[in-house]
């Protein structure tokens, strides 16, 4: 047997179902305190710095999903056969 559930929520909709904070005011100041850094070309400032650490652990969870989906593929599996 197979059901379906279909709702038809906007995502403020969602969100506030699913209780969760609303922190649309918070990421509009958070990037226009960014942009207005970026703009006036602040000393110390590397706009890219902040996307460093993301990069990194996206590729680090590709990787894994690789090596995953080939352990896969090649059959091999981590769990032990002892005998008692």
């Amino acid at each position: 047997m197979k059901i379906n559930v279909t709702f038809d929520l906007t995502p403020e909709e969602l969100r506030r179902a699913m209780g969760l904070p609303d922190v649309q005011a918070w990421q509009q100041e958070v990037f226009s305190q960014m942009l207005a850094k970026m703009q006036a070309g602040e000393e110390g400032y590397d706009p890219m710095a902040l996307y460093q650490p993301l990069m990194k652990e996206g590729m680090n969870t590709m990787g894994q999903f690789q090596n995953m989906l080939f352990g896969l593929m090649s059959g091999a599996t981590n769990t032990s056969t002892k005998q008692d």
